[in-house]
């Protein structure tokens, strides 16, 4: 009876995996159910951040980051204490032969999938950080665990490539989206932060998925986040030109931001002796930060706010925005995990106001509103930073309804978005895992490529001869129109070169002459790792049209044929480009 049951269940899950293969309906569908749970994991992993900040520093209504002051120092212990918890998580992971494969990186290598370990690896790590007060947003493990969740699910129904990288993408949107309470601003993160690119076939389940996780958020009478504006105003063409100016100066702090980042984390990896307890140091960094600013903890949603009603002295913005940048830097360093997502925006809105406050006192005549100067800003930063330009343009549209501004926050942000990928070519997180020596620089499909290797290609069947063997037994061995060619070996099987077959039966050799010496390519090779990127320029230079696939031993694994490499790679392009385009 039991075998009855399994044999049904399993004859269900077959048909439903064919009907989502092969329905565009039902798969929406699916988009809503990721977008759904995507909605109530962002909600509760919320509650858990902010929990810990209510516990550990009596803070109330997620405003940590909004303290005007730190009165009892004490709590600051919070900082070193969540080091050493991550400093135990960290003994805990001790095993694992590699990192987290997070949302970008899933879906730029890995066609989506994301094992279910990794998420809550990377949700737990940014948790305890954001909820200990260190300077890191939520919205990685939000992304993480919505988009991880949907993995789960399409590797489960065994989606397709495209399909599952689609869904990923909806998940990791819906979550943003449920953050913010601003759907299309969801539905943009995952086409240009999670998936790549826009495609018809996406547009409604991504859509409708971001709509499901914002759906969660209301429902559990969570307010949306919005910022307050100037109802009425005029932009001119001159505001366009002082905001582009604006754009373009905070694509350069965004990339002096990151390179910061990165020169302290090397600086910090390479301690020896202490490496092990970076959290525990950089939680006793944070301090004095906070000590100074209570604005340097957590992301700092109340800060931001804070700055837009109060409006504080340009020296006092100055101060905030190092501090801001000192603390992003340690947290990020030393250990602390999550992204600077809303850092970023905070930040952005620091660099607006001061933008505005040095143009106003200049005495050129000229007047920029300080809480537009700080919208800008949070958009031109984080693009730069995040990338993304629809997608920051519209969670400004979507937090603040005002129309009025956005021609201007688009302008700077584009502007931001282009000088950026010029000059320094990586968003934060395809930066960082760039160093870890990957070569994605955009979530792009880019594991197609990777996974055309030569030991994926080659040959098995190839012909090989002996290096010390004659003329005469090479012919014996490889009658004329078996084989084009023949591999060299020594004795012990070490490669030694590729020998023609048409070169061995010249008429003028003689039968007793050594075959060693028609061996051509002999310092020349493919690495089973190597891929297509490697292969074909390889074949190019050397003017080859089949090349020996060795191992690190010296010993001849398969031969590769260029002919064969081009016709796998046009075939794989020629597929992304069906799928690209949602064509069968």
């Amino acid at each position: 009876m039991r075998r009855g049951w399994k044999s049904l269940f399993w004859s269900f899950a077959i048909r439903q995996r064919r009907r989502l293969r092969e329905s565009e309906a039902a798969f929406i569908l699916l988009a809503v159910l990721a977008g759904l749970a995507a909605g109530l994991m962002t909600n509760v992993q919320q509650f858990l951040a902010h929990g810990l900040q209510q516990l550990f520093y009596g803070v109330t209504a997620n405003r940590l980051s909004a303290l005007g002051a730190i009165h009892h120092p004490w709590r600051l212990l919070a900082l070193p204490a969540g080091g050493v918890v991550l400093m135990l998580f960290a003994l805990l992971l001790k095993g694992r032969k590699r990192a987290p494969i997070d949302v970008v990186e899933a879906n730029a290598l890995h066609g989506g999938r994301i094992p279910a370990s990794d998420n809550l690896v990377i949700a737990a790590q940014t948790v305890i950080s954001n909820g200990m007060g260190a300077s890191v947003g939520l919205e990685a493990a939000y992304a993480q665990m919505g988009g991880g969740f949907a993995s789960l699910m399409g590797q489960w129904l065994r989606l397709r490539r495209n399909d599952l990288r689609t869904l990923v993408g909806a998940g990791a949107g819906a979550a943003v989206g449920a953050a913010f309470g601003a759907p299309l601003t969801g539905a943009f993160y995952a086409f240009e932060i999670v998936i790549g690119h826009y495609t018809p076939s996406a547009i409604a389940p991504v859509v409708a998925a971001a709509l499901a996780g914002v759906f969660v958020t209301r429902t559990l009478g969570v307010e949306p986040w919005l910022i307050a504006t100037t109802a009425d105003r005029v932009v001119t063409t001159g505001d366009y030109l002082l905001f582009a100016l604006l754009g373009l100066l905070c694509a350069f702090l965004g990339m002096f931001v990151m390179r910061l980042v990165t020169f302290a984390e090397i600086r910090v990896q390479g301690w020896t002796r202490l490496g092990r307890w970076k959290p525990l140091i950089g939680g006793l960094l944070l301090m004095p930060l906070a000590l100074a600013s209570p604005q340097t903890l957590s992301a700092g949603h109340g800060a931001l706010h804070l700055n837009l009603v109060l409006q504080p002295a340009f020296t006092v913005l100055l101060l905030v925005l190092g501090l801001k940048i000192a603390a992003s830097v340690i947290s990020l360093s030393f250990g602390f995990r999550g992204g600077l997502f809303f850092a970023s925006l905070f930040l952005g809105s620091l660099a607006g106001q001061i933008f505005a406050g040095a143009i106003n006192a200049a005495g050129m005549g000229i007047w920029v509103d300080p809480n537009d100067a700080a919208l800008v800003g949070m958009a031109a930063l984080s693009v730069s930073i995040v990338g993304g330009p629809m997608t920051l343009a519209l969670l400004m549209l979507e937090t603040t309804h005002d129309f009025a501004l956005m021609g201007v926050v688009l302008t700077a942000s584009l502007l931001s978005s282009a000088v950026t990928r010029e000059m320094f070519g990586y968003s934060f997180s395809t930066w960082r895992l760039h160093l870890r020596g990957s070569s994605i620089r955009s979530p792009r499909d880019i594991g197609w490529v990777m996974n055309l290797t030569a030991a994926r290609m080659m040959r098995r069947d190839w012909v090989s001869v002996r290096d010390d063997c004659t003329v005469a037994e090479f012919r014996i061995r490889v009658p004329l129109g078996s084989a084009s060619k023949a591999v060299m070996i020594d004795a012990a099987g070490r490669y030694g070169g590729i020998v023609p077959t048409a070169a061995a039966y010249a008429p003028e050799l003689e039968g007793d002459a050594p075959v060693a010496r028609l061996a051509v390519l002999g310092d020349t090779w493919l690495e089973p790792g190597a891929d297509i990127r490697a292969i074909l320029p390889l074949f190019d230079r050397e003017g080859a049209d089949e090349l020996a696939v060795v191992d690190a031993s010296g010993m001849v694994l398969g031969v590769l044929t260029e002919k064969h490499a081009r016709r796998r790679y046009f075939e794989e392009v020629e597929s992304s480009q069906r799928e690209l385009f949602g064509e069968s």
